[in-house]
């Protein structure tokens, strides 16, 4: 038996289509500073005519369709135009490898895939099945498929406002990763909607709001907030082109809403110390007047000057690094939720924030915890289940319907929340004891010289901390003189992180690695979240010489 039709994604599209036409909903950069605007009026009849080209393909009732592009407009309306066709969209990340390119394309039974813009196609293309239809769309690679352009053109648009009913499933998220194979996360038109809703009403987002979509629409915080949230609210989304142009991008779009990840955040900082040492910084924030110019100037160097609200998730954010960005007088808050709640967990408010915290949850979401310190969440934007894998429906939930995050936190009586590790990667020492790597990892982090770090140890002696500093240190070690400085200042950092941490969890020694972590030597996740697994089992050939040196700081 089906739910009560509810109001959808797609009837919030409609709406604009007939209220607004002619505002721009969409800015694509096209290369050399040009961009192609596409209004609301254009961005549906596109959509309406590769709706048409799907139905008329003959694919059979609700199937998959796969999007393998970085950011851009046509990922929007190629999603619009598959939902318009009966079917539901499979979002795969830009920098992911042909094997898991593969694996996702496979197990999640996709019939078709669009290929957009792309850096590495020629090494992608492998993980695609040769009998899979492909369509390119208009900044695709050469030969990734045939033109969505020439498509469109031969098609009418589909008439009227096909429907979709709440309980439909509009889109398999999958999981990024980062403890072993991607797990396919299903999510229904009414969940996704109405997590939209709300996510737009609690961050009064509305259709003067200037978004920069750049993050990996694969990841469920992209998706619900960018996306889904300007379907809602119809604000106007941006694009970025390239690494290279990022921060122009930026400041074209002048974004009033940004959201980034604290890797990001924190190499954001680093650009700004590189400018201005970190010490006269500090001196000139802390002057009344001045301060206040200074904060604005430094923003606006970043193209950050208009924003209202700036988010940080997808992984701890260091507290000195949120009231850094704060006294510049940039409104940075942090959230949290994950791929099976649709991110609709927690948010940090005017009202109720806390560096450290990930804020309070959303309306209608319930939180507990648990006799191990777990977070269990009820949300309005729950997944159906994970596809195929009804095994894991069932340890996931409490039998009262309340999803086991395997994040452990704790909370104010104001319901603010702290994460304090994840259950999964809390390891025990030779002497029997517990660490959780993640609050140690925090205090790290926190350190101008460390651009990442993970703790572990399992089975040692004790716990050790792999950090890789920031690049531009790295650049600097090969003076002898200079790598003595920043060992110094590793072994301070070391001793005041030890004199935070109970007895057990002190880190016997820092080991500097020898090559940063990225997503393309396979020890990142492609929303740049460390893979233990993958740095632990680089280390483990070496781990037994460290421990052997018995020194403070070791060069790895």
């Amino acid at each position: 038996m089906k739910a009560t039709r509810t109001k959808t994604l797609l009837d919030y599209a409609y709406a604009h289509e007939q209220a607004t036409p002619g505002k721009v909903y969409l800015t694509q950069p096209i290369g050399g500073g040009q961009v192609i605007d596409y209004t609301w009026a254009q961005c549906m009849e596109q959509a309406r005519r590769m709706a048409a080209h799907l139905r008329s393909l003959g694919l059979p009732p609700a199937s998959h369709i796969a999007i393998l592009s970085k950011n851009c407009a046509h990922c929007f309306i190629a999603e619009l135009a598959i939902w318009m066709a009966g079917c539901a969209t499979v979002e795969i990340f830009p920098t992911e490898e042909p094997d898991t390119i593969r694996f996702v394309l496979e197990h999640s039974d996709s019939k078709l895939l669009f290929v957009g813009k792309l850096d590495n196609w020629s090494h992608q293309a492998g993980g695609v099945p040769a009998t899979m239809p492909r369509i390119a769309f208009p900044l695709a690679p050469a030969n990734a498929g045939e033109s969505w352009d020439a498509l469109v053109a031969a098609q009418s648009p589909l008439p009227g406002k096909p429907a979709r009913d709440g309980d439909e499933l509009a889109m398999l998220v999958y999981t990024s990763g980062s403890t072993g194979q991607p797990k396919g996360v299903m999510h229904c038109f009414a969940n996704v909607t109405r997590a939209a809703e709300i996510m737009a009403e609690t961050i009064d987002c509305g259709p003067d709001d200037r978004y920069l979509s750049y993050l990996p629409l694969a990841h469920v915080v992209e998706r619900s907030y960018i996306e889904c949230c300007s379907m809602v609210a119809g604000c106007h989304v941006y694009f970025a082109e390239s690494l290279e142009t990022f921060v122009d991008d930026i400041k074209r779009a002048r974004p009033t809403l940004f959201l980034s990840v604290p890797r990001l955040w924190l190499k954001f900082q680093l650009g700004v110390f590189e400018k201005i040492p970190p010490k006269l910084l500090d001196f000139l924030l802390g002057i009344p007047l001045v301060g206040k110019l200074m904060g604005h100037k430094v923003l606006s160097g970043l193209g950050l000057n208009h924003v209202r609200l700036a988010g940080s998730g997808s992984a701890p954010t260091p507290p000195e690094l949120i009231a850094w960005y704060r006294r510049l007088g940039l409104n940075l808050m942090e959230g949290y939720g994950m791929s099976e709640d649709f991110a609709l967990s927690h948010i940090s408010t005017a009202e109720h924030n806390a560096p450290g915290y990930v804020g309070i949850p959303f309306d209608g979401v319930e939180v507990r915890i648990n006799d191990d310190h777990e977070v269990l969440i009820k949300s309005p934007g729950r997944m159906v289940g994970y596809y195929k894998r009804p095994e894991l429906d069932a340890e996931s939930f409490t039998a009262d319907g309340f999803f086991r995050t395997g994040d452990q936190g704790e909370r104010r009586p104001d319901g603010l929340l702290k994460l304090t590790g994840r259950l999964k990667e809390v390891f025990k020492t030779a002497k029997g004891k517990y660490v959780a790597p993640a609050p140690i990892e925090n205090l790290i982090n926190a350190h101008p010289l460390v651009e990442q770090s993970m703790v572990t140890g399992v089975g040692q002696p004790a716990a050790y901390a792999l950090v890789v500093l920031t690049e531009h240190l790295r650049g600097q070690l090969g003076d002898p003189a200079e790598r003595m400085r920043v060992e110094q200042e590793l072994l301070t950092m070391l001793k005041d992180v030890n004199a935070q941490l109970p007895s057990y969890e002190r880190l016997q020694m820092l080991v500097v690695a020898h090559d940063p972590w990225s997503i393309e030597n396979g020890c990142l996740t492609p929303t740049m979240k460390i893979k233990r697994r993958q740095i632990e089992a680089q280390a483990s050939e070496r781990m037994a010489a460290w421990y052997g040196e018995q020194r403070a700081v070791v060069w790895g």
